[in-house]
């Protein structure tokens, strides 16, 4: 798997149920944790997220571990393709926007276990995008017109996106290996 688009949400929501947290969720908040700069250990990263393992199978233990792989590849792609992982364009809008909602929330929670000193490096963007993020995270949903809030939910999603990429870049400790990816 390349990418988190490769990867089936609602079979990973499957795997979650132990968990307790949505595909959203902990896709933010694994985002998030790699944004401010902590190192996302294979087998230990669900530990560092703060997450109760115990009742997971083998089979959800190596989904987890291909989101994991997948989310550093997307995060440190060079061709910037990182999308933040949420339910396709079939599913209705509100859940849509809910679970753009659980992913901010979980970005802004996995960023706050890893950040450290992390917002003191970043710049006045970086600190006005982290509070969006925030902002973002306590959004609700009204019904509007199918086509505008189709457009404005893809504004949002790009922007989240965006600011993503630019916490990646001002977060990582300059010593960080770019990916666990070996050439």
């Amino acid at each position: 798997m390349t990418a988190t688009s490769d990867l089936d949400y609602p079979a990973l929501q499957r795997h979650l149920v132990p968990l307790g947290v949505t595909a959203a969720e902990l896709h933010g908040s694994l985002c998030g944790f790699l944004c401010a700069g902590g190192l996302a250990l294979p087998g230990q990263w669900l530990d560092q997220l703060r997450l109760d393992v115990s009742g997971l199978d083998g089979e959800s233990r190596d989904q987890l571990e291909n989101l994991r792989r997948a989310t550093l590849r997307q995060l440190d792609d060079p061709e910037m393709r990182f999308a933040p992982l949420l339910p396709g364009d079939d599913i209705a809008m509100e859940q849509r926007v809910d679970a753009l909602t659980r992913w901010c929330g979980g970005f802004l929670g996995g960023f706050g276990l890893a950040a450290g000193n992390a917002q003191e490096r970043l710049s006045d963007d970086g600190r006005d995008v982290l509070r969006d993020l925030g902002r973002i995270a306590g959004f609700g949903y009204e019904a509007g017109e199918a086509e505008e809030d189709e457009n404005a939910f893809a504004e949002i999603l790009e922007y989240v996106r965006m600011a993503v990429l630019l916490l990646r870049h001002e977060g990582r400790p300059a010593e960080a290996p770019a990916s666990d990816t070996r050439h």
